[in-house]
């Protein structure tokens, strides 16, 4: 006995099979597609974010379980949003050693903070090489004033940023991301990365710590020992521990001898 299949979808989604038995007799039979479950799209979508080497966003997901089922409808956003949900949080137990994160506009498995140690020495110096000063500085600046020309990122440090902007592209940390046209020789400009935000373990932009938010904050000054000196008029308060245990205030009044 055969099974032979036409591949033609009907707009209600079905599908047509002749079923041929040796006698010549076919049999006309209609079956319609299994819909993904949640509990599927979540299997799936893990394996997708687990086999992926770098972040793989939503709407890569969405496509990839699309092509899968082979399913002409769109696959189900908000049962999807909820499957990923359900990942990120599945992991987010202290049972599991990784965790499942928001990274550079994607989902991504990633060890978690407290096994750095343990990785740092199976790994060697490839989790303890760090950037330089400079290039930290060349970075924040870019980071926060995007896109700027190297001009620009000379004029605020003040010195030569040749060697950092340099050995940040070789990192991938920032990207070429244009021309400045409106100025005179048309300078390169420069913009962070997606590794750039895999690096920091920022999902976007917007959860860099705000500018205004730092500078506002108020400093603690000193206080003036001569300010918190008593005047000849003002009651000098003393603590003194009662019979109880409790610590009370007492005034008391300097008496000055006349000379």
């Amino acid at each position: 006995m055969t099974l032979e299949k036409f591949g033609r979808k009907l707009p209600t989604v079905v599908y047509f099979y002749l079923k041929k038995s040796r006698f010549g007799t076919l049999y006309l039979i209609i079956q319609k597609p299994t819909i993904m479950t949640i509990e599927q799209m979540m299997m799936q979508s893990e394996a997708l974010i687990f086999g992926a080497d770098k972040p793989i966003s939503t709407t890569d997901i969405e496509q990839i379980l699309k092509d899968s089922i082979q399913e002409e409808e769109d696959i189900d956003k908000e049962k999807l949003s909820s499957a990923l949900d359900a990942i990120v949080e599945k992991y987010a137990s202290d049972f599991y050693p990784f965790e499942v994160k928001q990274i550079g506009g994607g989902f991504q498995f990633l060890s978690k903070k407290d096994f750095y140690p343990t990785l740092a020495k199976l790994n060697g110096e490839k989790f303890t090489k760090r950037l330089s000063t400079a290039s930290m500085e060349t970075l924040a600046i870019i980071a926060y004033k995007q896109p700027i020309t190297k001009g620009e990122i000379e004029h605020i440090r003040g010195v030569n940023s040749d060697y950092s902007v340099q050995k940040l592209l070789e990192k991938e940390l920032i990207v070429i991301s244009g021309r400045m046209e409106e100025m005179v020789g048309k300078p390169l400009t420069y913009n962070t990365s997606k590794s750039f935000m895999n690096y920091l373990g920022l999902n976007n932009l917007d959860e860099l710590p705000k500018l205004s938010e730092m500078i506002s904050q108020e400093m603690i000054e000193p206080t003036n020992a001569l300010e918190a000196m008593p005047t000849e008029n003002q009651t000098e308060v003393q603590m003194i521990v009662s019979e109880h245990g409790e610590l009370i205030e007492i005034e008391k009044r300097e008496e000055r001898s006349e000379e």
